[in-house]
């Protein structure tokens, strides 16, 4: 069992990532998220079917995330060079077009590995997503198996709840009322 990681500091990571334009190649690492939240998730690979509709769902609403000071970085084991043939693919043949963010190429599956997603017998990630605050301090974790996929609108209500600084009861949006201790 992966060691808890919520409410500790995030694990370091410093992986190639194909840029969203489809065009270049970057580097990301944690420490250039500094100063701003950051949605980090795992998917299992490129090319499959549950994937592109996170994906995708999480670009659209890259401005959301914008507005909360927050970056996206979609996190696979599979290469830069993969990632850039499947943002270059056509939407309607399986592919991405262009994304928001970027994707990061973890092909030692090192991170997967720290952040505790990785199957190992499989060598794929689980569909794992973290936020990060701007302080580097895992702030909330969700696993789900591959066969599903993740809420952009759950993901978003979750972060604004952290983002208010206050005790967030069940299903609290913004505008609604902390909870006070007593």
């Amino acid at each position: 069992m992966a060691d808890r990681l919520v409410g500790k500091p995030a694990p370091d990571f410093t992986m190639e990532t194909a840029l969203g334009n489809g065009k270049e190649f970057g580097s990301a690492s944690l420490t250039d998220y500094k100063g701003k939240w950051l949605v980090l998730f795992f998917y299992p690979l490129d090319f499959t079917f549950v994937c592109p509709t996170e994906i995708t769902a999480l670009s659209e609403a890259a401005g959301e995330f914008k507005k909360l000071n927050t970056e996206v970085l979609g996190v696979s084991v599979d290469s830069k060079h993969s990632h850039r043939a499947w943002l270059n693919t056509p939407v309607n043949d399986n592919g991405l077009g262009e994304l928001n963010f970027p994707l990061a190429a973890d092909i030692t599956k090192q991170v997967a590995r720290e952040y505790g997603v990785l199957i190992e017998e499989e060598g794929v990630a689980l569909r794992g997503l973290f936020i990060i605050d701007p302080e580097g301090e895992l702030k909330y974790q969700v696993v789900n198996h591959n066969d599903v996929g993740r809420s952009v609108e759950e993901t978003l209500r979750v972060l604004q709840a952290l983002q208010s600084g206050g005790l967030c009861p069940m299903n609290w949006k913004p505008g609604d009322q902390h909870l006070v201790a007593k």
